[in-house]
């Protein structure tokens, strides 16, 4: 009986302290209380018949209560006979579950619809990319939309879980003072009267989790009290990198394995959160630079092989004229089991198809890939890649100021929205670099505009 307080937290054990040692001691467990017959447990464990039977009625109770499928009250339970419980309906039917579909809104409609609407409740969210890239930004942005009512948030308050920096109070009072959704609104008539209820700061709660062994004790305990205790909407863990990356463990096999063991756990527990108290679990990931493998063949630098697409060798033909011999380029099919092939199904980076040799350097020198690996990405539903990249065109009008000020024009960055996988959007194609976003004083918002290449070259308007 070691699991039962692990099953049902707030069970009575007080009832049955003279029970629970010889149940212990025998190694039966929750389960076997409740699929077992009372006769064969009473003889195992040598305790009376109808204790051990009001014990395992007073445990099916209780489970059947947090179902919905019995109106159970602990503190009565000793007035209620066997074959007496008033059984009802369950809490949620499997058809309210799978057309229920709350989401949180990035305030931007552009992005939404790249994301299938928006961030759902119930499933783990991962946002990915390098510093700069405007995972905080977005997730900022999150924190403060959940609290708006449909169709932009839930209104319901959010939780930051911090294992980095402390929760950026300033950056939220500059997105709640800037974008026309979460500023308050007043009413002609009624000046002194908002018309809607507006987010603010103290519907965010914030927890610090310095090091991997308090960040477990915080998820396992302290996480679901809060979700049940504030109604929280959205849980934001900024990042999910931060304490497997600072206490770095030894590269061999058990250590490995350590884990892969722990991020199993870490995303069952975050999934089951999600689905029990319907709220959003939002993860934000680091990135590390990936390097494409040396290709074979002289002056061959960096061209094929890092995507997993072709690998080039240099061979010998003598079939031109005069018996003179030309290099040639073999290119043997890939290797679809290779890591380089399948990781541009999940990164979110290293998905355009080689076009020539002058383009494939460009397109491949700034590949990234997310942290925790393979066994992290079958944890979430879906991951959201965000990509910056530099753009030292043309950066305004210098004329008359001088060479120097050219020199020390400031360079733009460019930044892309990546739907790596996703269980509810379909992902950004092959050749698409994703829908170019940047950020601005209220979040993020798409740019307007034809693309040239770089952008989604849809020329979606940007609306808020």
């Amino acid at each position: 009986m070691t699991d039962l307080l692990h099953t049902i937290p707030d069970f009575p054990v007080k009832l049955y302290t003279h029970l629970i040692p010889s149940l212990e001691k025998h190694l039966i467990t929750t389960t076997d209380l409740l699929t077992l017959d009372a006769l064969e447990i009473a003889k195992r464990a040598q305790l009376p018949l109808l204790d051990v039977r009001r014990l395992a009625n007073h445990v099916l109770a209780i489970l059947q209560g947090q179902l919905g499928v019995k109106n159970e009250n602990a503190a009565k339970f000793e007035n209620v006979g066997e074959g007496q419980a008033d059984f009802g309906t369950l809490k949620q039917t499997g058809k309210e579950i799978t057309t229920r579909w709350n989401t949180i809104s990035t305030l931007d409609l552009t992005l939404d619809a790249a994301m299938g609407g928006g961030i759902p409740t119930g499933y783990i969210t991962e946002i990915t990319g390098e510093s700069g890239a405007g995972k905080t930004q977005l997730l900022l942005s999150l924190l403060l939309s959940t609290q708006l009512p449909q169709p932009h948030g839930l209104s319901r308050p959010t939780l930051y879980i911090s294992t980095e920096s402390p929760l950026p109070t300033l950056r939220l009072n500059q997105l709640l003072r800037t974008h026309p959704l979460l500023s308050p609104t007043t009413d002609p008539t009624t000046p002194n009267q908002t018309t809607r209820a507006t987010p603010s700061l103290s519907n965010i709660l914030t927890l610090q989790t310095p090091d991997l062994e308090s960040q477990d004790h915080i998820l396992t305990y302290q996480l679901p009290l809060a979700l049940s205790r504030h109604n929280i909407g959205l849980v934001v863990i900024d990042s999910v990198t931060a304490n497997y990356r600072a206490g770095v463990m030894a590269n061999t096999p058990a250590a490995l394995a350590t884990r892969s063991t722990q991020l199993a756990k870490l995303g069952a527990l975050l999934r089951n959160l999600a689905r029990e108290h319907d709220c959003a679990v939002v993860v934000a990931n680091q990135v590390g630079d990936r390097f494409e493998p040396q290709a074979v063949g002289a002056g061959s630098r960096g061209v094929g092989g890092g995507t997993g697409w072709q690998s080039n060798i240099l061979s010998s033909s003598p079939s031109l004229p005069g018996g003179t011999q030309s290099n040639t380029i073999a290119m043997p099919a890939p290797n679809v089991l290779s890591l380089d092939h399948q990781q541009r199904f999940f990164t979110g980076w290293g998905g355009h198809p080689p076009l020539h040799n002058s383009q494939q350097e460009s397109i491949n020198q700034n590949l990234k890939t997310p942290s925790l690996g393979l066994v992290w990405a079958n944890q979430i539903a879906c991951r959201v890649a965000l990509i910056k990249d530099s753009d030292y065109g043309h950066a305004g009008s210098t004329e008359g100021e001088g060479s120097e000020a050219a020199e020390w024009a400031p360079r733009r960055w460019r930044r892309w929205m990546r739907i790596a996988f996703s269980a509810w959007a379909p992902p950004t194609g092959e050749v698409e670099k994703g829908v170019e976003f940047e950020i601005w004083g209220g979040g993020l918002r798409a740019v307007k505009g034809e693309g040239d290449g770089k952008g989604d070259g849809k020329g979606v308007e940007a609306r808020v």
